[in-house]
């Protein structure tokens, strides 16, 4: 949390900064209420945006009462209320939980993940999403995506003024800033990403005493995805159990999740010691 709650900081610093050399403590000033703007809009309405982006339909409890039960039971675990539940058309398993605090939350699973996953891997799955849903990481990644949003957007305007406005003394100071500053912005924003990923696999597998369900899940999660991967807005790669994008060496620099392979060795040593 501590790791989070810095690398956070140094992502509002740099919005800061870059609208403090664009037009001094005004510019600062009014890049911070942008910014704060839109952390309001997407706390209260990530949820629905990206539901509706996925043409997700909520699973109702008379519609499949065993995966309501697993879910009622993760919750009372993890002693929050209990989520509501979604299915998205997708044959590629994944999931993913979204909603702006555990009282207004839900948890998305496809298609794909129900007939290709057995229920005690479903449950390691589930066991995951509940981990986001507790530790607030919907809030966290809302806040950093946002602010990185922010960043990149602003270093934009401020490119097209550089050629397009008549002043160009200082201008020169200016180029590096919005050149690293997006990059920088993102490296910090994927950070965190990977931080909340490893959390919620812990939070997760604590909840369940049983560490190998979500690890045997991953595995056959990214083998699968690896041969069908999604073609789509990989701006919400982010908020699956794993990157169902298709990733190149390139992709990976910038990879929203840690390796499959270290999350599972992370699985299997805690296993040992629970």
């Amino acid at each position: 949390m501590l790791r989070t709650v810095t690398l956070l900081g140094f992502l509002t610093g740099i919005l800061l900064l870059v609208g403090y050399l664009i037009a001094g403590i005004e510019g600062m000033t009014f890049f911070l209420f942008i910014a704060s703007l839109m952390n309001f809009l997407s706390y209260w309405y990530s949820d629905k945006i990206v539901l509706g982006m996925y043409k997700a339909k909520e699973i109702k409890e008379s519609q499949n009462p065993e995966l309501h039960k697993i879910v009622g039971n993760l919750a009372k675990k993890a002693k929050i209320p209990k989520p509501r539940l979604y299915l998205v058309n997708l044959n590629v398993p994944n999931s993913f939980a979204t909603g702006r605090s555990p009282k207004h939350s839900a948890i998305a699973v496809t298609t794909g993940l129900l007939n290709n996953l057995n229920e005690k891997e479903i449950e390691g799955v589930l066991s995951h999403e509940i981990g986001h849903i507790k530790n607030h990481d919907i809030l966290t990644s809302t806040i950093a995506a946002t602010i990185g949003g922010a960043i990149a957007y602003i270093a934009q305007i401020a490119w097209w003024s550089l050629f397009l406005g008549e002043r160009r003394q200082g201008n020169v100071v200016l180029l590096p800033l919005l050149i690293l500053a997006p990059f920088a912005a993102t490296l910090v924003r994927l950070a965190i990403s990977r931080t909340r990923e490893y959390k919620a696999d812990y939070t997760g597998a604590v909840i369940t005493k049983k560490p190998l369900y979500l690890a045997s899940a991953l595995e056959k999660i990214s083998k699968i995805t690896k041969k069908h991967p999604l073609v789509g807005n990989t701006a919400t790669s982010h908020l699956w159990i794993v990157n169902p994008f298709k990733s190149d060496m390139f992709a990976n620099l910038f990879n929203t999740h840690p390796p499959v392979e270290k999350r599972v060795e992370r699985l299997k040593i805690l296993a040992k010691n629970l």
